[in-house]
């Protein structure tokens, strides 16, 4: 598998806000976010804002994994489709994270879990261990439960977030923290699942009544 690797943010100046950032980001995307990805993309922007931010931040693999998990499981559905991709390249560069290499970091990771003995997937976890002192995020924890999730068999998604809070201690990882995490993240992409499945319908819905108007006036203009 990949090994481990430390991406670091750009150093950023000391006077780089969250305003900063938020300018950054809108010169890079300037386009309109419908309000059901808004929240999503704000709270992405703060929270690489907050770890450029962190002297004991590594963007490690967990972190690459764990980014691309949460933004395309947050991001499905979205329209057009081509912007889901500049949409995490601006969230990225505005806070001086390079979205490409994460995106690729991540996606090497998962390929080379799938298969992968638990012996193997072990040993590659065990080289993802935090350093003492370094910035814990949540999105490790996301990443971790992503691993698990692509080399293992098991279905059972509470069971393998058990098997992610009881594996994060032996990779400095906070268990409390992780369990805590991996349960609003589960929570929150049931919600988001439900919330793309009700907008697509009413889309269909009101597709359905437009093609209905224009029938019946071409209807009504034929006769």
């Amino acid at each position: 598998m990949v090994s481990a690797i430390r991406l670091r943010a750009r150093t950023l100046a000391e006077r780089h806000t969250i305003a900063d950032s938020k300018r950054a980001f809108h010169q890079a995307f300037p386009h309109v976010i419908a309000p059901l990805y808004r929240r999503v993309a704000d709270e992405l922007l703060v929270e690489l804002h907050l770890l450029s931010h962190q002297t004991g931040f590594e963007a490690n693999n967990l972190f690459a994994i764990g980014l691309n998990t949460v933004f395309e499981r947050f991001t499905q559905g979205y329209r057009p489709a081509e912007h889901p991709a500049a949409l995490l390249s601006a969230l990225c560069r505005s806070n001086g994270f390079d979205a490409e290499k994460l995106k690729s970091v991540a996606q090497h990771c998962l390929q080379d879990a799938k298969g992968q003995s638990d012996d193997s997937i072990q040993g590659w976890l065990n080289d993802q261990t935090l350093s003492d002192g370094a910035h814990y995020s949540r999105l490790m924890a996301v990443g971790l439960l992503a691993v698990l999730e692509t080399a293992s068999s098991e279905t059972d998604s509470g069971a393998l977030r058990q098997r992610a809070v009881d594996l994060s201690s032996e990779l400095g990882l906070p268990a409390d923290r992780v369990e805590k995490d991996l349960t609003v993240f589960s929570s929150n992409c049931e919600r988001m699942e439900q919330a793309v499945e009700l907008m697509q319908e009413t889309l269909a819905a009101e597709r359905r009544k437009k093609e209905r108007r224009v029938a019946e006036a071409t209807q009504g203009t034929a006769s």
